[in-house]
């Protein structure tokens, strides 16, 4: 059964909470899982992370890949030894094992919509 969650504004979905993101030592990021398997998406989840000025995602490799959207803000992307900066509508494909990490890299927060398999 399909489902729909209205945007409400500052980068809040209706019934979606924000989750701080955690992992080792990172302060700053969160997340909210958009569409997954509790809307009963089989086959990928598109969650939103937000990081805080200053703050990065976990440097992470992946045996799946996934696509990533720039809603907000200014960021770098770092894939395997190269970095590139990130704006507004800037798409990224992150390859099976490839190393990548993001970071803010502006005075607002930086937003991108995320779309990888699901997980349970």
């Amino acid at each position: 059964m399909g489902a729909v969650r209205r945007h409400e504004g500052a980068f809040v979905w209706t019934g979606i909470a924000r989750e701080a993101y955690e992992r080792s030592g990172l302060a700053g990021v969160t997340k909210q899982v958009l569409i997954g398997p509790r809307d009963g998406a089989g086959n990928f989840a598109v969650r939103y992370f937000e990081l805080e000025p200053g703050a990065c995602s976990s440097l992470d490799v992946h045996e799946h890949d996934h696509g990533v959207v720039v809603l907000r803000g200014r960021g770098i992307v770092r894939l395997g030894e190269t970095r590139q900066e990130l704006a507004f509508g800037d798409v990224v494909y992150v390859s099976p094992r490839e190393i990548h990490q993001f970071q803010n890299h502006g005075d607002e927060p930086f937003g991108f919509l995320c779309v990888v398999p699901p997980r349970p």
